[in-house]
């Protein structure tokens, strides 16, 4: 197969021993997508599966809907960055391996005995990236996904990071109570539908003020203002003054549509 007919870009998920492959094949290529995967493989020994992209991610577990075009049928892997380990499997739980360098940007923020809550968080990428590069005192890990949530608790050992985060399973929205006016940082890494939360993780910082990572998705021409007019109308509806510390472009998702953090800071009571 040509070169040329190659996609550009595509996920890898795993590591040196055994890596899964995750691409989109644009409408022009379609009925060639097995030339596609074998290519893939051909070029990067380490992938042992190759999965096609059929749709967007949709439900409450946020999983997408896959096609294995060439390889095992078990995909399982560890997945290594920055120092640290992640099993899973891609088509059991969201995952982005593209949120590494963002992971390590929100760790590099949390000052020494800090408690930070994660809300969404998948098979605990944010919390171990914390815990491996800040002097954090406490994390506390939700999600929803009990095949994810079963992944943070064996990525959390795996990486002896027992004494630091604490696995919550469950609906951010019932389940979030009894953090309340604990944490100094909220991470909201669910780029869709976070707003609905933006009460949750106000109550959960402390009273003395705190930090909210908060992501959305931003569209051209002005990729912050829906977000930024979120945050405004749901700190407003709990008469709450904050302060927008930074706007970030985190990945491409469209030519129109990017993910985004914006980064705020809730005032003291």
């Amino acid at each position: 197969m040509a070169k040329s007919r190659v996609p550009l870009s595509f996920d890898v998920i795993g590591s040196r021993e055994k890596a899964v492959a995750i691409v989109h094949i644009p409408e022009e290529l379609k009925g060639r997508e097995k030339d596609i995967a074998y290519s893939i493989m051909e070029k990067n020994k380490r992938v042992k599966s190759v999965l096609e992209k059929l749709g967007e991610r949709e439900g409450k577990f946020r999983l997408r809907k896959y096609r294995l075009l060439v390889g095992d049928e078990d995909m399982e892997v560890i997945h290594k960055e920055y120092g640290y380990m992640l099993k899973l499997d891609p088509q059991k739980v969201y995952f982005s391996p593209r949120e590494a360098t963002e992971r390590q940007r929100i760790a590099s923020q949390v000052k020494d005995g800090e408690v930070v809550i994660v809300m969404f968080s998948g098979v605990a990428p944010y919390a171990i990236a914390i815990a491996k590069n800040s002097g954090v005192e406490k994390i506390i890990t939700v999600e929803i996904n009990p095949v994810a949530v079963s992944y943070a608790r064996a990525n959390i050992r795996m990486n002896k990071l027992s004494q630091k985060i604490v696995v919550v399973e469950g609906d951010v929205r019932t389940v979030c109570e009894q953090w309340y006016e604990v944490c100094d940082r909220v991470v909201m890494p669910l780029p869709k539908g976070a707003g609905n939360f933006l009460d949750i993780a106000v109550k959960c910082v402390k009273p003395t003020g705190g930090i909210i990572h908060f992501y959305s998705w931003g569209r051209k021409p002005d990729l912050f203002e829906d977000a930024e007019l979120e945050i405004h109308n749901g700190l407003a509806k709990m008469d709450r003054k904050y302060e927008i510390i930074s706007r970030r472009v985190v990945l491409p998702y469209s030519p129109a549509t990017y993910k985004i953090c914006i980064e705020f800071k809730v005032a003291a009571r």
